[in-house]
């Protein structure tokens, strides 16, 4: 018997609108990362980009859960000496929403050069609008 191995010029790649209003960021990320990496694909190839695109509109709306604004943070590197930098959640979902959503999916994606031809699969806007009309995205409802 032969195994069916999928490659990736033969996927159909679709097109999903996901509303984050509401959903808690990492539950959001979880799932988004999914479709993603086409983990939701019954042709589902671990060692293959098979993933579908992802338009994630309100990020300004999604919430953290328990004291996660002020207890948890965003912390990244400059490059020179010294140069750890952290920002509250708190600060960061009220000024950069989409950076915490896009980094929040990039994290749980493969920390390879396939994930980041995943992670190019991604957009993320702070509002209800998007300029993706053209691709006819699909409403996902994720819970």
């Amino acid at each position: 018997m032969k195994t069916y191995t999928a490659s990736a010029q033969t996927v159909e790649r679709k097109w999903y609108v996901v509303d984050a209003a509401g959903i808690p960021l990492g539950r959001l990320a979880s799932k988004v990362a999914a479709i993603l990496r086409g983990k939701n694909k019954p042709t589902f190839t671990p060692n293959a980009d098979m993933g579908d695109f992802v338009i994630v509109i309100n990020s300004d709306k999604a919430v953290l859960t328990g004291k996660k604004l002020e207890d948890k943070f965003y912390r990244y590197h400059t490059g020179y000496i010294g140069g750890l930098k952290e920002i509250a959640y708190g600060k960061m979902m009220a000024e950069k929403s989409d950076l915490a959503v896009y980094e929040a999916v990039r994290g749980m994606l493969p920390k390879n050069s396939l994930g980041r031809q995943m992670i190019k699969k991604l957009r993320v806007y702070k509002g209800a609008e998007h300029n993706h009309a053209a691709q006819k995205p699909e409403e996902l409802k994720l819970f």
